[in-house]
């Protein structure tokens, strides 16, 4: 183990104590006596940073491909579905370029500068390719007629062409998760700039995002080859550009390739996104096969960014390159960018820490002296409701208290006031002082407990920044009580603008935490100060405050997580991939959360003690337990989930079937291990840590029901599994000041149960109703009953031949 000043390794090797310098390898042993003390325990920093539920006006996470337009004055950019215009130059507000409610994506300006081109897309009707006046005068006007999915629009250099991506509006329905990609096969199509009929041009092959350089009659594309282009009737491919980034600790035969690559207007230079960094470079006419740019090797690409970018691209004169993350959006002059010259890096090794000396002040080089930045802040409010509901006699239990053995109980027959989306008073019935228009909803009988936390979601979303925000995973969740969630990967920043969908009334379903996109080994960290500037897109451009840390280096590097983790609030989870030596030192350093069930077990008291006492979150995940069957195929095996008509409701029907028929994973009981790893998991709940539910997304909803009930067939009591499922999940993600418990002064999350759960874990699906931030939302049906009455909206895989679902009234 290190030392806690990091310098030196203490280790028992051959019945001895033996002490390593660091620095130099020189190994000693220490003399074995009474006298011989060693404080090597746990020293990494406290990361636990709780906050509060964000309250009041929203102001959108993310602007999705924003545009400069051709004189640079404004820029056009997708925010909550809809695009909006900002003045740059004036600093004024982001306005509505149109006023339908249409879902707007991806918008172009036309090369003159009068109109903004941008693409639709609908859950039922496909999409369709529009434009309208930049000024926001007179009204858009539709350029396609046939449905289609549309992406990646770009103007032809002269304004009289259109191109764009074109894929199956049907098979885009059916994909009913775009985690891994797109997932349809896409082709190049052309229409005129004032509309009429499309030309298929080429078949994409998973190439993407068109766009021009100095030779106007060729367009230029990118898939996992590298750069190319061809001429505007599909033939004649050239490859330009490889550009690849680190491999850092990720094992693979092959560098990484850059996650997008474009071409300069004048076909001199090009810009790479490499790990959400922003690289320029100046091109080369090598001739024959494409030339290779590596950015890190001692070369010619020059480090626009530390902080990093979610899109970025040219001015239309090739003078400046623009960045955006979040919604923040950067310019840059071309002129002031320094590319390093060859024979200059030629001494240097490729372990600099980008060539700068040690003993330079590291600034951030998205603070540039020449970089100009704008902030793109479209504010709307969170739906919040208004008015007072008195939830009457129910049987409440609060999970409230400092031990397990407070939170065992049930208060009968009480009343719960909800003003707004609080909890404003809880008392014997009758005895609550209620304001005058206060709605009564009679619960008598039934059994109330906090809203159930996921502390290891993973949602299923449209991204590709054509988004749908009605989204089927967030509502099938909170249809199965689980009011709040934490997605401890999201790979897609697209997520974030989920998370904001919930927070304004466009999607129905559960508060949606997110880490954002993991922090990665290919990251490949060279110092504190860059991990320090990188961690910052999370706290103040994602505005998240958790992260997730996924192997990302060797021990250095994770300390520099940890640290810069402390400097900046945030808390990050992490995962040892199946190693649980790596378990142990993340809790050593400081991690605040550990993913997936340590691997090996049992676990004695050294492990569970560590565990407890830093309190590094502990959250299993049973149903994809390491070193055994999962869970998940003793549920899927031995229960009804096909015929299930909740799920029917809820679920994409052909996912539904794809999860459930001839499901290969058939395992005898005494094979499945999981309730020793539950074992395992209550020692260190029991010892005074952190333990939650994660339901890893293997079936939205009633998945996080199957942990729960996994738990309890390990030996947990039903109320040390509630306890994780609430309050202690409630800590684990820092919002515990606001969720996770039913008392005064909360946020209004619940769910109201026909039968006790504290007598019977299984009763945790006995659901009657479900309140989310102070909404009353029938159980079965999802339908609102208060403030308003109205219905879920349809999902595309609801028919109006389908009883289920062509009748849906709200409850009363």
């Amino acid at each position: 183990s290190f030392t806690p000043d990091g310098q030196t390794i203490v280790f028992n090797a051959l019945g001895k104590i033996w002490q390593v310098d660091v620095s130099s390898g020189q190994k000693d042993e220490i003399p074995f006596s009474a006298d011989v003390k060693l404080d090597i325990g746990p020293d990494g920093p406290d990361l636990t940073a709780s906050y509060a539920v964000p309250q009041g006006d929203l102001t959108a996470t993310l602007i999705h491909d924003p545009r400069l337009s051709p004189d640079g004055g404004q820029i056009a950019a997708s925010v909550l579905t809809k695009i909006y215009v900002l003045d740059a130059a004036n600093g004024a507000q982001p306005e509505r370029l149109t006023s339908g409610e249409a879902w707007e994506f991806k918008p172009v300006w036309s090369p003159d500068g009068r109109w903004i081109a941008y693409v639709t897309w609908s859950m039922h009707d496909g999409g369709q390719i529009w434009r309208m006046r930049s000024n926001g005068s007179g009204q858009p006007r539709q350029l396609t007629d046939i449905p289609a999915f549309y992406t990646d629009l770009v103007y032809s250099p002269d304004g009289k062409t259109l191109l764009a991506m074109r894929g199956n509006e049907y098979m885009r329905h059916q994909t009913f998760s775009e985690f891994t990609g797109l997932g349809i096969p896409l082709e190049l199509v052309s229409l005129p700039a004032n509309g009429g009929a499309q030309t298929a041009i080429t078949s994409s092959k998973g190439a993407r995002y068109p766009h021009f350089g100095d030779d106007h009659g060729r367009v230029f594309l990118i898939d996992e080859s590298g750069l190319f282009s061809l001429q505007l009737d599909g033939t004649d491919r050239r490859e330009e550009l490889v550009v690849t980034g680190p491999r850092g600790n990720r094992r693979s035969e092959k560098p990484p390739q850059a996650e997008s690559v474009r071409i300069s207007p004048d076909g001199r230079h090009a810009l790479a996104l490499v790990n959400k960094q922003v690289w320029a470079i100046a091109t080369a006419n090598a001739g024959g096969s494409a030339p290779t740019v590596d950015v890190r090797s001692p070369a010619l690409p020059a480090q626009l960014t530390d902080i990093g970018a979610d899109f970025f691209g040219w001015t239309n004169d090739g003078q400046s390159v623009w960045w955006a993350i979040g919604n923040s959006f950067y310019q840059r002059s071309l002129s002031s960018i320094e590319f390093r010259q060859e024979e200059e890096d030629s001494e240097k090794s490729e372990d600099d820490d980008d060539n700068e000396s040690d003993d330079e002040p590291f600034e951030p080089k998205d603070e540039h002296e020449a970089v100009q930045m704008t902030s793109f802040d479209v504010v709307v409010p969170r739906n919040t409701p208004s008015g007072s509901m008195l939830l009457r006699g129910a049987n409440v239990i609060t999970m409230s208290g400092a031990s397990t053995d407070d939170m065992n109980r049930v208060l009968e027959n009480q009343d719960l006031l909800i003003r707004d989306n609080r909890i404003a008073a809880i008392g014997a019935s009758g005895s609550v002082d209620t304001p005058e228009d206060t709605v009564v909803i009679d619960v008598s009988g039934k059994y109330i407990v906090p809203g159930f936390i996921d502390t290891h979601a993973h949602w299923e979303f449209r991204t590709d920044d054509v988004l749908e925000p009605h989204n089927w995973t967030l509502t099938a969740s909170l249809a199965y009580g689980i009011t709040a969630g934490l997605d401890v990967q999201t790979s897609y920043k697209e997520y974030l603008a989920y998370r904001d969908f919930v927070e304004t009334g466009q999607s129905v379903g559960q508060r949606a935490f997110m880490t954002a996109m993991g922090i990665f080994g290919n990251n490949d960290f060279k110092s504190y100060d860059a991990t320090l500037s990188y961690l910052r897109r999370y706290k103040e451009h994602y505005h998240t405050n958790n992260i997730k840390s996924y192997l990302v280096g060797n021990r250095k590097q994770r300390q520099w997580v940890v640290l810069a983790s402390k400097e900046l609030g945030l808390m990050p989870t992490t995962e040892g991939g199946g190693d649980q030596r790596l378990d142990i030192t993340h809790a050593i350093d400081g991690m605040h959360g550990n993913e997936h069930t340590l691997p090996d077990s049992p676990i004695f008291n050294d492990v569970v003690e560590l565990y407890a006492k830093t309190q590094t979150a502990y959250t299993p995940t049973l149903v994809v337990q390491y070193n055994a069957g999962s869970m998940v195929e003793y549920f899927f095996t031995r229960t009804e989930v096909h015929d299930d008509e909740k799920l029917q409701r809820f679920y994409p029907h052909n996912r539904l079937d794809e999860l459930t028929r001839r499901r290969p994973g058939w395992q005898r009981d005494d094979e499945f291990q999981f309730q020793q790893a539950a074992e395992q998991a209550a020692k260190i709940q029991r010892a005074g840590g952190l333990l939650g539910i994660g339901a890893h997304g293997e079936l939205q909803g009633l998945g996080y029901h199957w942990e729960m009930w996994g738990y309890e067939l390990g030996g947990m009591q039903a109320v040390e599994v509630l306890r994780a499922a609430t309050i202690d999940g409630a800590k684990i993600i820092g919002v515990d000041q606001d969720l996770g418990s039913i008392e005064v002064g909360k946020l209004a999350d619940m769910v109201i149960l026909n039968a006790n759960p504290l007598d019977n874990i299984r009763n945790t699906v006995e659901i009657s109703r479900i309140v989310q931030n102070g909404r009353l939302f029938d159980g079965d049906t999802l339908n609102e009953l208060w403030p308003e009455q109205k219905p879920l909206a349809p999902f595309w895989w609801w028919s109006d031949d389908d009883a289920r679902f062509s009748t849906m009234p709200v409850a009363k």
